[in-house]
This record gives structure tokens, sequence and C-alpha cells, in this order.
């Protein structure tokens, strides 16, 4: 833990000096070829910073925030798109650009006030699932794998809930500004398009919309009209999204990729894909599907095709559980040291006076 946060606060520093380099490019050219050939090294840059991150805790999100949120925006940004293309100073074009934000809007704050934030409460129970982990990894010999692989699903969970919302809460405070959340209760969801599109990591989606899904959908519309456009966009958005993955998990495990991720995305882009074309087909009828009945049902598919290839790659590929229990007792075992150290000091100036 002690050699990792340095490169942390390495990695980090490049990417303000990069983004500021961004900020003031975007400042001299006009969107187009010209500011895309002056952003492309910060982009490759970009998915060179997190090879020097070898943490789960440290190197998985910062591997997802530059390689993924960072250069998606930055390519927007290139072409006057994306929220870079506001014209925002740089104290909020650097989070913006690579943290899972975005600014509310007037009308967004005004219908955030009248459906309600997510309580302090909400959260508090995420961390208290969250906070079972340990006594979980101590007694996984004894848990039943299929058992112990759905606890692990709840706790990837509620775990990247707390840290985006962590990061986001961090972003409020020093930017004074609001934020939305990044997950919607996607255990509430009523379908694979309200899981994905509504629910379930929001600003990848927000990410994926205009990066993927709107240019292939324009394109697509050129050769099977504007009707059946969005089925080609949704696959190409989801093959994405599995490529994405594919890094993310190569930067926290250093294993060559196995395409189980890839499978479970282009499943869930094919079944999504049949979902709306069905919705299609009984458009306008009296007959659909309750969502005490469809929300089920979508919930196990996302559970079952998780179980069998998602999480295998995460836990036993990247082997994340042992990742994060070595690092839980690394960072005790540090805060121990920095306490020690504090404590000492703070007897020195005792005795010196």
């Amino acid at each position: 833990m002690e050699g990792e946060i340095p490169n942390f606060v390495m990695v980090w520093t490049l990417v303000v000096a990069s983004l500021t380099y961004c900020h003031t490019i975007g400042n001299l050219t006009s969107p187009g070829t010209t500011r895309l050939f002056f952003v492309l090294p910060v982009f490759f840059f970009f998915f060179y910073l997190p090879l020097h991150l070898t943490t789960i805790f440290l190197g998985g999100p910062s591997s997802f925030f530059l390689c993924w949120l960072a250069n998606f925006k930055l390519l927007l940004f290139a072409f006057g798109k994306g929220p870079l293309s506001s014209d925002p100073p740089l104290a909020h074009f650097i989070p913006l650009a690579c943290l899972p934000i975005k600014f509310r809007t007037d009308s967004e704050k005004a219908q955030n006030q009248k459906t309600g934030q997510k309580s302090t409460l909400n959260y508090a129970t995420k961390a208290l699932i969250f906070a079972t982990s340990v006594q979980v990894f101590h007694n996984k010999e004894s848990i039943h794998p299929k058992i112990l692989m759905f606890l692990y699903a709840i706790y990837m969970y509620t775990g990247l809930e707390l840290v985006l919302a962590f990061v986001a809460a961090g972003a409020r405070v020093f930017l004074g500004v609001d934020f939305e959340p990044q997950f919607d209760e996607p255990y509430l969801a009523t379908s694979l398009q309200d899981f994905w599109g509504r629910r379930w990591n929001i600003m990848v989606n927000r990410i994926l919309h205009p990066t993927v899904y709107e240019p292939v959908r324009n394109i697509s519309s050129r050769w099977i009209g504007k009707e059946w456009a969005p089925l080609p966009a949704v696959l190409a958005s989801f093959l994405v999204s599995a490529v994405m993955h594919e890094f993310v998990f190569y930067y926290i495990g250093r294993t060559k990729p196995t395409w189980d991720l890839t499978c479970f995305f282009l499943l869930h882009g094919v079944c999504l894909s049949i979902e709306i074309i069905v919705k299609k087909a009984f458009r306008g009828s009296k007959w659909r599907m309750p969502a005490a009945v469809s929300g089920p049902l979508a919930m196990t598919f996302v559970v079952v095709t998780g179980l069998w290839l998602f999480l295998p790659a995460l836990m036993e590929r990247c082997r994340a559980d042992v990742m994060a229990y070595r690092e839980y007792i690394s960072f005790i075992e540090f805060m121990k040291h920095v306490g020690d150290f504090l404590n000492v000091n703070s007897l020195l100036s005792i005795v010196s006076r």
C-alpha cells in the first residue's frame, strides 16, 4: 500500500496536467480533426497510466475513470459534443472529464427536490451490507460456491455505489455544485431496458449514447430504416461496453481475457434487442406484462447470467476478493503506522514545550 499511494498521486498529477493541456487546446482550436489530432496523445496516454497501479481499490476505479469515462468524453470534446463542450472553467473541466458526475440543470434540481435524494439511511444500510464482506471472506470455505458468488454480486453492487457516491460527494464539497447518483436502485428494474438504460451505472449509459449508440443508429437508419435502426445501435453499445470492461479487468488482474465478459454483454445486448422487438410488436395493444412479473424475470436473468459469466471473470480471473482483503489489511496497517507517527509527533511537541 505504501508504494501504491505515491504511484496513485503521480498518476493523478499527470491526469490533471493532461486535462489542463486539453482545456487549453479547447480554447485554441475549433471542434474537428485539428482538435482531435491534439487530443489523441492524451487519449492513448490515459490507456497507459493505469498500468502503474496494481490495487483493486485505487487501480480499478482509476482505470474506469481514465480509460472509459475520460477518453470517451475527450472524443466527444474533440468534435464539440458532450459535457466538456459547454466551455466549463478549468476547475470544472477536470472533474467533469474524468469522474462519473454530471452537473444538474435548474430544472433537474427542481425535479430532484420533488422525487427526493437518496437518504443517508440508504447509503448507511449499503455500507453495513458491504462491511459483512470481510466476515464472509473469512468463512468462504464453508459457504456454498453459488451462494458465495451471489453474496459477492451484492458486495460488488454496494461497493460500486458507495465508491461512486463518495467520489461525487467529494466533488460536491470541493466544487460546490450538485450531482446526480450513479445508480437508481437497479434491483427495482421492471425490464432489461429499464435496468441498463435508467438504473445501472447511469453515467456509462450517458457516455455510450452519444459516442456509440447515436452514430450507429444514424448510419443504420439509412440501411434498415429508423424503426429498426436502434437494434444494431444497442448491440454496438454492448460490444463497446464489453471491450471496455475487458480493459478494466485486465488492469485489475493483469491476466489475459477469457472473453466471458464479452459473452455476458453480447448476450444482454441480444436479449435487450429481442425485448425491444417484442415491445414494438405489442405497441398499441391492450396486453402488457405487469411490472410485478417482468421486473423479477429481468432481475433473475441479470443475476443468473452475472453469476455464470460476469462474476467468475472478476473472482477467478482477477481474484478480486483476495486482492480486496489483502488491500484492506494493508490499509489498516498503514493507518496504524500513520496514527503511531502522529502520536509520536504530538508527544514530541508536548515535550518540547
